[in-house]
C-alpha cells in the first residue's frame, strides 16, 4: 500500500512540475520620473488581452493622463483633467516594442514605437531623456505602472510574450 502510494504521489509530481515548466520571459524598465502622486498598477488589465489604443492627455510641459485598452476593454484613467488628449489606435498584430521620453519630477515625453514601424510621440523635451525597451527578444509591451495626481508623475513599463492563450505560454 506504501509502495502505491509513494509511486501515484511522485506521478501526479512529475505531471504538475512539467506543466508549471513553461518558459515566460518578461521584464521591467523605469520607475522613469519622481515621487509625487498616488501609485497605479494596470498588471490586471493585460488579462483583458494586448495592448491596443491610448489616450494620452498632454498639457504644454507634461505628461497629465493616461488610459490603455487592453483588447477590447479601457484601463481606469490616471491623471489630471488639462491640456490636449489625444488617442492612438494599434493595428492587428501590432505592438509597442520601445518607450522613450523624458522626465525630472514629473514624466514630460512619450515616444512609442511599434513593430509595425509606426511612432507616436506625446509631450515635450524638458528634462532628462530615457529608453525603455524589453531585455528579451520576442517581448512587447504588456502594461503600464506608475504614479499619478493632477500629472502622470512617473511610469513604469512591462514587457512579456504578446501570447494571450495557454498555446503559446
Amino acid at each position: 500500500m506504501f509502495r502505491f502510494t509513494l509511486l501515484a504521489l511522485l506521478c501526479c509530481a512529475t505531471s504538475i512540475r512539467a506543466g508549471a515548466i513553461k518558459k515566460r520571459w518578461g521584464s521591467h524598465s523605469g520607475e522613469y520620473g519622481g515621487n509625487g502622486g498616488t501609485r497605479f498598477s494596470q498588471s490586471v488589465n493585460q488579462l483583458d488581452g494586448p495592448i491596443t489604443a491610448l489616450k494620452i492627455r498632454a498639457d504644454s510641459s507634461r505628461i497629465v493622463g493616461l488610459q490603455v485598452r487592453y483588447g477590447r476593454e479601457w484601463s481606469d484613467y490616471v491623471g489630471g483633467s488639462s491640456g490636449d488628449l489625444q488617442a492612438i489606435t494599434l493595428h492587428p498584430g501590432e505592438s509597442i516594442i520601445h518607450v522613450s521620453g523624458n522626465s525630472d519630477s514629473y514624466i514630460r515625453k512619450l515616444h512609442f514605437q511599434t513593430n509595425f514601424g509606426r511612432h507616436f510621440s506625446f509631450g515635450v523635451n524638458i528634462g532628462t531623456s530615457f529608453s525603455a525597451q524589453p531585455i528579451f527578444p520576442g517581448t512587447v509591451l504588456t502594461y503600464f505602472s506608475g504614479r499619478s495626481g493632477d500629472v502622470i508623475d512617473a511610469i513604469s513599463f512591462y514587457w512579456n510574450t504578446r501570447c494571450y492563450s495557454t498555446e503559446c505560454q
